[in-house]
């Protein structure tokens, strides 16, 4: 009988763990994966093999949602647009840079992210189609050197009032895209190696299992408590991978460098204490309807009109 090492007894535990997040919420497989995965293996390791595994989760979500794809395509094809030239360029990093400060930089664009949407921070955008090209730049080279894109893109589309089937649409429209496109350009870029295609025997039977937990599981609870308790997890692990990276790069010492993680744990803290006192529900929000011109426009509502299964999960 094989033994497992501590990096696959791990990376067994968090992929069925992400699994089962992404089966509830619809995204958050790589944002929980990631951070954890990075403590045993480099980005170059990692990327390849969970880029494969998200081309088949990707297309499934897209696939489950599919009736709300003729309502977001529209407003989504400018990101689609712009994660080619983003997904090129990431690649190419990914192929080129060094693996600790790679991590670095993961952990350093991750967690504010994170932060941003345990804090609720819920801000429109008006000139959506202006922004477009340029996110999607930016999340295609997030995607590729990380992949990671989950955080930027529920933030958005929160601050954009997607419903619940708009958003998981529009989110699996682009991470389908982004994981397909970086997984071509891994291989014309020779990032795929015998040590990534190993890690597979370890996530791809996790997944197939957390799927369907995860969608028994977000039938049973308070969506929103629940995609708010995984970001504080999320916050915490990407809190101890920065303090570790910095000590490993050598840019502070131990045990002070573990001062970050406490600050990420109390910020944390104090963001889940005002939550938790607010309620699960929303104060506010911003709902996208159709109005008769055949757009969309965001209008405030009261909580009482809103329930968290409403909202983008």
């Amino acid at each position: 009988m094989m033994s497992l090492d501590a990096g696959q007894i791990t990376l067994i535990s968090i992929t069925l763990f992400a699994a089962t997040v992404n089966g509830a919420l619809g995204y958050g497989f790589s944002s929980l994966t990631v951070p954890v995965a990075l403590i045993f293996y480099s980005n170059r390791i990692l990327n390849p093999a969970l880029v494969l595994v998200e081309v088949a989760l990707n297309s499934y979500v897209l696939l489950v949602n599919r009736r709300s794809i003729p309502k977001i395509w529209k407003r989504v094809l400018p990101i689609v647009c712009g994660l080619i030239p983003g997904v090129i360029v990431g690649s190419y990093t990914l192929s080129m840079a060094s693996p600790e400060w790679l991590k670095l930089i993961t952990y350093l664009i991750v967690l504010p992210l994170i932060l941003l949407q345990a804090a609720g921070i819920r801000r429109p955008i008006r000139s959506e189609q202006l922004i477009g090209v340029p996110f999607g730049v930016g999340v295609g080279v997030l995607y590729s050197t990380t992949t990671i894109s989950g955080p930027p893109l529920a933030l958005l589309f929160n601050n954009q009032g997607f419903v619940k089937g708009e958003f998981r649409a529009a989110i699996g429209l682009i991470r389908m895209v982004e994981s397909t496109v970086t997984a071509t350009a891994y291989y014309f870029l020779g990032v795929y190696t015998a040590g990534s295609a190993g890690l597979l025997w370890s996530i791809v039977p996790s997944v197939a299992l957390g799927i369907p937990i995860g969608a028994y599981i977000i039938s049973q609870m308070n969506a929103e408590t629940f995609r708010r308790i995984c970001m504080s997890f999320d916050a915490w692990v990407v809190g101890f991978g920065l303090s570790k990276v910095l000590i490993d790069l050598k840019l502070t010492t131990s045990p002070s460098g573990y001062i970050v993680w406490l600050a990420v744990i109390l910020t944390d803290l104090t963001l889940l204490y005002g939550f938790f006192m607010r309620g699960p529900e929303i104060a506010t929000a911003a709902l996208a309807v159709d109005v008769p011109d055949g757009s969309s426009r965001l209008i405030p509502q009261k909580a009482p009109a809103v329930t968290p299964d409403d909202l983008s999960t």
